[in-house]
C-alpha cells in the first residue's frame, strides 16, 4: 500500500492547524515559539510532498525545505534570546502579561 499525495497533505494540513491553534491559545512564550515550529514542519511536508509527486525529477521542494529549516533554526534561536531578555526585566514569559510590547 502506498500513501498518495492528500495523505501527505492531510497531515501537513494536520500539523499547520494543530500548531496554529497552539499559537493562538497559548499563553506561554515558548510554547507559542513551538507551535510557530510545528506550523513550519507543516509547510515543510508540504513542499516536499508537492515536490516529489509533481516534478520528482527536480529536487526544489527539498531545496526550498532546506532553507525553511535554516531560517527556523535562526528564528528560534532569536527568539528564545527575546524570551530570555523579556523574562529578565518582567520577570514573566507570558505572553499576555508583557505590557511593554503594546505600541
Amino acid at each position: 500500500m502506498t500513501l498518495g499525495l492528500e495523505a501527505y497533505l492531510m497531515l501537513a494540513a494536520l500539523l499547520f492547524s494543530a500548531g496554529m491553534y497552539g499559537a493562538v491559545s497559548k499563553k506561554g512564550a515558548v510554547q507559542v515559539l513551538m507551535s510557530l515550529e510545528l506550523m513550519a514542519v507543516g509547510v515543510d511536508l508540504n513542499l516536499v510532498a508537492f515536490s516529489r509527486y509533481v516534478t520528482p525529477v527536480e529536487m526544489t521542494g527539498q531545496f526550498f525545505t532546506v532553507f525553511v529549516m535554516i531560517v527556523s533554526a535562526a528564528e528560534i534561536g532569536l527568539g528564545l534570546a527575546l524570551v530570555l531578555a523579556i523574562f529578565r526585566s518582567a520577570r514573566s514569559s507570558e505572553v499576555d502579561s508583557l505590557a511593554e510590547l503594546k505600541g
